[in-house]
């Protein structure tokens, strides 16, 4: 063995680490014009923060990379943590003394096994790596083994380094010139040796892929490409226009920061073929670890996707209260996402409207029973696992018996741990013990669980602490208690219940150290990464506990087949048709709708006022666009029906108006719509006027509830009415042909009629 081949083998090399650092910023070089072919090595090894320049915009690429050098590259990849720490003992080298700029990184290399000096006690640091040294180094350092590709090299058969060569070639990550050689005694630039390195960082990685090898993976990942797989923004405008494509701006964050996933709202999409695309681009974008594009697709009231399938909503679900249509529901929802990209919906609400009050959930919510919620919502996570759609459930612990909008401020639900098991747990243990893999926190406070306060930055009042900052909620009560093992996932850090008391930095350092392993939407995507990687680097969240959380988001993402980006973007245009709104979808659509319609009111018992051959009809409503749409419903459904219409827009200082229209007609549609907003503050007084004058003139006419059905709570005599539970078309469609005597509202009210909460 001669001296070239000792100081590469002379010690054996420590086996690969599991942690990878990354530098504090990425250098930008500005003299790789004319070293094209090598810059995207150079920058994705800078960027890692494993090599870097001479100041200035310098990388100098053309110039030899020393032995010092390539050591220091290979110590900054391998061993980044020992930078920090104090070099413990000395060295011998007579040529290396302390004072040299590479005398830590050459320690912390000979300490480690990955370089060795040479017998007369050198370690010749300035010396060029040849491209023979550059393998072997690599080889060993990696632990690479023997390759199945062929690459016939005429030079390297009886060389010294003839097996590390081999190794590499025949994993493609070496080739040799035009002639058949590889020069393996020609010295090594700096362009190469990142083109190198580069090659096997990234084999290794899409080695750990295919192996599902996740550990191996994230020791490959950079902190910087750890915590991003922490975030999901959503995506904001870009030079002053709602992002549509994969333009400059999101290219910049998603590279930046290494994004883990993306939110999509409707600002976002035009129609399914431009979602189709902007899905499609974003995962080409993403380079070897896929995104999760998630977005909030409930149905009914909180719908995104332009000419889908618009289900009627989870209270519709609960007045027919049927597995199998929710089942339905979960997984034609699960199949139009798949077909467009998507693969996360925060659905289903598993949360309890247990409180008419409640602002935000209502008919989000499937019932007041917690029996019943938990049904519809193991039978909806079903659906969309069926359809390979991840059903991110939300809002742990519960968000039903509020009186707050956590997008408005921090609610606080005072119940005791006994009624939280009976009532909000109930739906989520359900989830749990069924397999469900993600869960949304609330921005809710819970003091029997954690009765914690910390000073509100908004006004210096003591404010407690919410779910989705508590550790004892996330990691005691939800992993521990629960047995909980999926991805948690945040509300939204937008949301005044975080954003206004914590400061978005602090608040996101706190939820990923209580426990949350994705941060949804924080409002400025860019500190939050920064802060998280700051956090990681000073000890103050463990390497640990961002190892953990990025296991269960790689598992998840594999376990959906997220890595599988065979799929070209034309096979994928070509299939929506198909699946987007189809008949077989629609069909279940109306079925759900149909079935849903319940009577509030009837002076039989059992049904509404029926509207007859001939009638003049008022409908009132307070938009003129939902008097329309009832308008155009009612006229296709009459089938002949000689029917005659006036539109009315009811409302405070309108009420006469309304009175006076009603006063020529037959029949009244008066159409009530109560969401996002407290039900017992609402102006229901109008309304109670116009079903009195009715009632006096014994007029025929149906209180339709087309929001929260709590209608019956705050009107007194109502002597006919029905609820469809959402004024999108399935919905009102429905309740127009009850009304028609074309079907039977046969419902279930799947909420308490009185203004009593469920207590301890």
């Amino acid at each position: 063995m001669n001296v070239k081949m000792m100081t590469i083998f002379g010690a054996v090399l420590g086996s690969m680490l599991v942690w990878a650092g990354s530098a504090a910023a990425e250098e930008r070089f500005t003299d790789l014009q004319h070293s094209k072919w090598a810059e995207d090595s150079i920058n994705y090894m800078a960027k890692r923060g494993t090599v870097a320049g001479y100041g200035n915009g310098k990388f100098m690429p053309e110039r030899h990379v020393t032995r010092a050098q390539a050591v220091t590259f290979m110590v900054r990849e391998l061993f980044p943590q020992q930078l920090q720490q104090p070099v413990a003992g000395g060295m011998n080298y007579s040529d290396v003394s302390t004072t040299h700029p590479f005398y830590r990184e050459i320690a912390i290399a000979e300490k480690n096994g990955l370089a060795s000096g040479f017998p007369d006690g050198t370690f010749h640091p300035d010396t060029a790596m040849s491209r023979a040294e550059t393998a072997a180094f690599l080889t060993r350092a990696y632990s690479l083994v023997t390759g199945k590709q062929f690459v016939s090299l005429t030079d390297t058969k009886d060389h010294w380094a003839a097996a590390p060569i081999l190794v590499m070639s025949s994993n493609g990550l070496i080739g040799g010139y035009t002639d058949g050689t590889y020069r393996p005694d020609r010295s090594v630039t700096r362009a190469e040796f990142a083109v190198f390195m580069t090659r096997v960082i990234r084999f290794e990685r899409e080695e750990a892929i295919q192996a599902h090898d996740w550990d191996k993976l994230i020791s490959y990942m950079t902190v910087s490409e750890q915590v991003g797989q922490i975030l999901m923004p959503d995506i904001r405008q870009w030079n002053g226009h709602v992002t549509t494509t994969v333009n400059e701006g999101l290219k910049r964050s998603i590279h930046d920061q290494d994004l883990g996933g993306l939110i999509l709202f409707d600002k976002n999409i035009v129609d399914i073929r431009q979602v189709t695309t902007l899905t499609h681009d974003l995962q080409m974008e993403a380079g070897d670890i896929p995104l999760f594009l998630g977005i909030d697709q409930e149905g009914g009231v909180v719908k995104r996707i332009p000419g889908g399938t618009n289900l009627p909503g989870q209270m519709a679900l609960g007045a027919t209260g049927d597995t199998a249509l929710a089942e339905a529901a979960g997984r034609l929802t699960g199949e139009e996402l798949k077909a467009l990209g998507l693969q996360v919906n925060f659905a289903p609400v598993l949360d309890i409207n247990s409180n008419p009050d409640n602002p935000i959930i209502g008919m989000r919510s499937f019932s007041s029973d917690a029996d019943l919620v938990s049904r519809l919502g193991l039978a909806s996570i079903k659906g969309l696992q069926q359809s390979r759609v991840i059903a991110a459930v939300k809002h742990f612990p519960g968000h039903g018996d509020t009186t707050v909008d956590s997008h408005l401020g921090m609610p606080v639900l005072t119940h005791s741990r006994e009624r939280l098991e009976a009532v909000e747990l109930k739906p989520f243990r359900a989830a749990i013990d069924n397999g469900v893999e993600m869960i949304m926190t609330a921005h809710i406070a819970f003091p029997a669980v954690d009765n914690e306060h910390v000073i509100s930055l908004k006004d210096g009042s003591s404010v407690p602490i919410p779910a989705t900052l508590s550790k004892k909620v996330l990691t005691g009560l939800l992993r521990g208690e629960l047995g909980y093992k999926g991805v948690i996932i945040s509300d939204a850090f937008t949301m005044n219940a975080i954003a206004e008391h914590f400061g978005e930095n602090k608040a996101v350092e706190r939820a990923v150290s209580a426990g949350v392993d994705i941060i949804l939407m924080p409002q400025d995507p860019a500190a939050a990464h920064q802060t998280l990687v700051n956090a990681v680097k000073s000890g103050t969240i463990p390497n640990d506990t961002i190892h953990a959380s990025v296991k269960r988001i790689l598992e998840l993402k594999s376990k959906y087949g997220l890595f599988d980006r065979s799929e070209s973007l034309a096979h994928k245009l070509s299939a929506l048709n198909a699946v987007i709104g189809s008949e077989e979808h629609r069909a279940v659509e109306r079925e759900i709708a149909e079935r849903a319609v319940t009577l509030l009111a009837g002076r039989d018992g059992k049904h509404p006022d029926q509207i007859h051959q001939g009638d003049r009809v008022v409908i009132a409503a307070a938009e003129k666009e939902q008097a329309v749409q009832l308008e155009r419903q009612l006229m296709q459904a009459a089938n002949g029906m000689s029917l005659k219409t006036e539109l009315v827009v009811t409302g405070q200082g309108k009420t006469n108006e309304a009175l006076q229209a009603m006063d020529k007609t037959d029949y009244v549609i008066l159409a009530s719509y109560q969401f996002r907003n407290v039900a017992s503050q609402f102006g229901w007084s109008e309304v109670q006027t116009l079903i009195e004058e009715m009632n006096k003139r014994n007029k025929r006419y149906a209180l339709l509830s087309l929001g929260n059905p709590y209608e019956t709570i705050y009107l007194k005599n109502v002597r006919s009415g029905l609820a469809v539970y959402g004024k999108q078309e399935p919905n009102t469609s429905a309740g127009i042909k009850v009304l028609l005597g074309r079907l039977e509202a046969v419902g279930k009210l799947p909420v308490t009629k009185d203004h009593q909460m469920l207590s301890d």
